[in-house]
């Protein structure tokens, strides 16, 4: 945990007040005003991740958890400022060299995952900055002329004086789809949350925020050698992994397709040690039909990986979870299976300190085939448009043109609007216009990329920090820290560089990347989504608890208007929403937390 504090009138900070045994706290420089606080050191520092406090002379002080992408890059471009030295540099001592360079300017420079503050002796002003792809999570909040920021929003509720006032909006998005819509807001109305690729500057003129970094995609990638492209990948890849990698082992979270899979081969091939990679594969042996132990096994076992196969049949609802000591900063469906994911976490971080975890390629590779056609047909770019349309009839087959006629006589219609649930409070749903953002989904932005609109404007959903948000959930229970190889930002903008036909489809890119280093059958393999909500039959089975007495929840939900039947699927998960906030809203009642109405 690390915190700041800036008091923009002057006023000496009440270091006493703050003080505790597990941190350390120290007015930078001698500046009373402010106040850097970091817990203190860790036994174990295996992950590689700077934690802590740092200083450059007597100007720049910084706290904060970082990990920095293409180190050598950054130092190279600083050396002159560095000089040479035995040891490495620390990410924070080229991010303060970095600020000396360039000034603000120097974060959009730094890629990986990173939160910090930073202290500006002689321009009197504090820098709280969220890496791009918001990793890492940062909060912030005003108390009068006091400013407040860390990446622990327990610390802010308990620190700070300001109202704990709950946010209707969060609270009605939590109820109505499972997480906020506004990346900005907490569950409490005067905490804010740092959007990513954002920066705040306090001051004593006040509080300044801006964007540092925008996801760009310019014109397609071509190559004349198709080749390239795999080759390309398995290369960014591979950076990737390997500035990320623990000193000792490493784990892959392995289920049995394509992007996991591949992930753990070119782990395998980084460290050149089959012994320092481990995976970790949960399965459906009784809820539903799965075939993720056969595949990860396979893969496994070409790449001479110790694999863990793990039934988690039990392990997705707790019976007794309302009893568990577990408390989350807001409120959270994990809740109901705390307790069993603690005991994974547990087991996990005794294997290997980093693991792993396969997200970005089914975002990043969304085959997009008419939003490319139609682009290369306004451009007249009739070359490219007849190269991709062979390569396009090729890639896809007999089998592909089946699957496309079947499901023009099938169904069709696109996805369905997202309703709201009949049991939320009338008034609630009114008040913050729920119905209104549910029926805008997915949001549109303003200027859709030309010809890969849905692949670039799905990393700007709020649903990517809310992920990272369920990370720093599971980091809480055991001591791991998860990374995501397929989002370090070479990676990323090469996925969403290549031409989505024919390299999209069916992620023919990883499939032609890792020809000859998977097994055959996992390359073949199609993609197999879950057949029911894991959910559904153990809730059916244990039940939900009783709901609490407290007048609270009733000013969210209309609880005459709950199912007497537990429903299925996505109504499910929204009526665990209600048990969860209940629950949550119980645990929190000593913090003085209140009800009260956000201004539109």
């Amino acid at each position: 945990m690390f915190a700041a504090i800036f008091n923009a009138d002057g006023r000496p900070v009440d270091c006493r007040r703050f003080a505790s045994k597990a941190c350390n706290i120290e007015n930078p420089g001698g500046a009373g005003h402010v106040a850097l606080i970091w817990s203190k050191p860790e036994a174990d520092t295996a992950d590689g991740e700077w934690r802590g406090m740092a200083s450059l002379g007597d100007r720049y002080w910084m706290v904060g958890r970082i990990r920095l992408d293409a180190r050598q890059a950054l130092r190279a471009l600083l050396a002159e400022r560095i000089g040479e030295g035995r040891q490495p540099p620390s990410d924070a001592f080229l991010c303060l060299h970095g600020y000396a360079a360039w000034g603000e300017s120097f974060v959009g420079r730094l890629a990986g995952d990173f939160c910090f503050a930073l202290w500006d002796r002689q321009r009197q002003c504090l820098i709280v900055a969220r890496d791009q792809l918001g990793v890492r999570s940062l909060f912030h909040a005003q108390a009068g002329q006091s400013r407040f920021a860390s990446d622990s929003l327990d610390w802010i509720v308990s620190a700070a004086p300001v109202s704990h006032q709950l946010d209707d909006h969060w609270i009605g998005d939590f109820l109505g789809i499972g997480f906020s819509l506004d990346v900005e807001r907490t569950v409490y109305r005067h905490i804010r949350r740092l959007a990513p690729a954002h920066i705040v500057k306090f001051s004593d003129a006040g509080a300044a925020s801006r964007r540092y970094w925008q996801l760009e995609i310019g014109e397609p990638l071509h190559y004349r050698d198709h080749r390239q492209y795999g080759e390309r990948f398995v290369e960014l890849l591979s950076l990737a992994i390997a500035d990320r990698l623990p000193a000792g082992q490493v784990g892959i979270s392995m289920s049995g397709g394509l992007d996991s899979t591949a992930l753990a081969a070119c782990t395998v091939a980084v460290t050149r040690d089959s012994s320092r990679v481990v995976a970790e594969c949960t399965h459906f042996e009784r809820l539903m039909p799965d075939q993720e132990k056969h595949f990860a096994s396979l893969a496994a076992r070409h790449l001479g990986i110790e694999l863990r196969l793990r039934a988690c049949d039990d392990l997705s609802y707790d019976p007794e979870w309302r009893s568990g000591p577990t408390r989350s900063a807001e409120p959270s469906n994990g809740v109901i299976s705390a307790r069993p994911e603690r005991m994974v976490a547990l087991e996990q971080a005794g294997r290997a300190p980093v693991w792993f975890f396969g997200e970005g390629p089914d975002n990043a590779l969304e085959f997009e085939q008419r939003a490319y056609f139609s682009w290369l047909l306004e451009r007249r770019n009739w070359r490219r448009m007849g190269e991709a349309a062979w390569l396009y009839l090729k890639a896809k087959g007999f089998d592909g043109w089946g699957e496309t006629l079947r499901r023009h006589l099938g169904r069709g219609g696109g996805d369905q609007p997202i309703e709201v649930p009949p049991w939320l409070d009338r008034s609630l749903v009114d008040r913050v216009g729920l119905q209104e953002r549910l029926s805008a989904l997915p949001v549109e932005t303003p200027a859709p990329h030309p010809w890969h609109p849905q692949a670039v404007a799905s990393f700007n959903n709020p649903l990517w920090p809310a992920l990272f948000d369920g990370f720093d959930g599971s980091e809480a229970l055991a001591p791991m820290v998860w990374r995501h190889p397929y989002l370090d930002l070479r990676v990323l903008e090469f996925m969403l560089s290549v031409p989505p036909v024919p390299w999209a489809r069916r992620k023919l890119l990883l499939r032609e990347a890792m020809r000859g280093r998977l097994p055959d059958a996992v390359l073949a393999r199609k993609k197999a989504p879950l057949v029911r909500s894991p959910l559904d039959q153990p809730v059916r089975l244990h039940g939900l608890p009783d709901l609490s007495s407290d007048d609270r929840l009733r000013h969210y939900v209309d609880v005459r208007m709950l199912p007497p039947v537990l429903p299925g699927g996505p109504a499910l998960e929204r009526l665990i929403a209600v048990h969860a906030l209940d629950c949550w809203l119980g645990q929190h009642a000593s913090a003085g937390i209140a009800r009260t109405s956000s201004p539109l």
